[in-house]
């Protein structure tokens, strides 16, 4: 990350995203004592400053002079609950860009899945964000304000985030990365806890290996075999399965983690035993974890959702063929909140 050096870069780079020790050095800039860069730090990352004027720690000129300065946050446009307690929430950007983010409680956790792109280009059949097109890559400073905001909104820690919002990540490497550092050291969300996920960009995982980050990498599968997952995944054509899959098998070796498979479930196209056998021969031997996720429905298409009984005969297949497998509950689902139902909607904005 670039640091902020000048007056004019100051006054056009938001605060948010930046370390302790870049807070620190900037301070300096501004002829201030260097621990007005850790009371900076706390205010921006644990007191959920908007504006340098909230800030009252610091001396009303000095703030005064930085009238222009931005801390990088953004405005709430919408936020929809649903009845199991998860909340989508539409943010306005810098530029009238609305993402959206959504926060999922449990017993013991609060997840926040975030979005890493205004729109996406993937253009996955299946997905309400990839019929909105793609506008733009997300700033560092805008994917950590989502959690800040859901943090904040629901008064308690995040524990958990999970990289698949809108977009995908992997096309927007350098912010992401930033962003999950900034998580972590800032904000203080342990990385094993951060989760990256990706329909599969031709050499970004094994970059993504050579971070030697802690998070877990999920890999957007959604078919056992090419004919079916070119129907799903559009730019699956210039990326065959198994190009992918050697890809994984090299993260695999690089790292030592495992990777997750997420596969959604849609009836009658990729639901039978037999799906899952031809899916289990494609992971055998491999340090792996298959998330199968329902498909949740949206307007555009008229793929159906498996009846319970089905996804429980796939994964007895898959179980059978000795893979580990999970079946991910939909949350949200009330609220277009779950996952693959993610897009930005002219709603009203939101009373404050």
């Amino acid at each position: 990350m670039t640091l902020l050096t000048s007056t004019e870069t100051i006054r056009s780079t938001p605060l948010l995203g930046q370390s302790l020790a870049k807070l620190t050095e900037w301070v300096q800039q501004q002829d201030q004592p260097s621990y007005r860069g850790k009371q900076l730090h706390e205010w921006i990352y644990q007191k959920g400053a908007r504006s340098l004027l909230d800030i009252s720690v610091f001396p009303k000129q000095w703030r005064s002079e930085l009238a222009g300065v931005e801390i990088g946050r953004s405005t709430l446009h919408y936020r929809s609950p649903a009845p199991d307690g998860t909340v989508k929430y539409l943010l306005r950007l810098s530029d009238g860009q609305i993402i959206e983010t959504v926060g999922i409680p449990t017993e013991n956790r609060l997840t926040v899945c975030v979005s890493s792109q205004v729109g996406c280009p993937m253009a996955c059949d299946f997905c309400a964000t990839g019929k909105g097109g793609f506008i733009r890559n997300l700033k560092t400073h805008e994917i950590v304000d989502q959690v800040l905001t859901v943090q904040e909104d629901f008064g308690q820690r995040v524990s958990n985030i999970v990289f698949m919002g809108m977009g995908e990540p992997l096309l927007n490497t350098d912010h992401v990365l930033s962003a999950v550092r900034c998580l972590n050291q800032d904000v203080g969300i342990g990385q094993r806890l951060i989760t990256i996920s990706t329909v599969g960009i031709p050499g970004r995982i094994r970059r993504l290996a050579e971070q030697q980050l802690q998070a877990t990498l999920a890999v957007s599968l959604h078919a056992s075999n090419q004919y079916v997952r070119e129907q799903l995944i559009p730019s699956a054509q210039q990326y065959p399965l198994e190009a992918l899959l050697e890809e994984c098998r090299d993260y695999v070796r690089l790292t030592g983690r495992r990777v997750t498979f997420e596969y959604i479930v849609l009836a009658g196209l990729n639901d039978q035993p037999e799906h899952a056998i031809e899916l289990a021969n494609h992971l055998r031997g491999f340090q792996s974890h298959v998330n199968l996720i329902p498909y949740n429905p949206i307007q555009e298409v008229d793929y159906k959702r498996p009846s319970p009984r089905q996804i429980q005969a796939f994964v007895a297949a898959l179980k059978a063929e000795h893979i580990a497998v999970s079946v991910r509950r939909s949350r949200g689902l009330a609220a277009d909140a779950a996952c693959g139902q993610l897009r930005a909607s002219g709603l009203q904005p939101a009373a404050h």
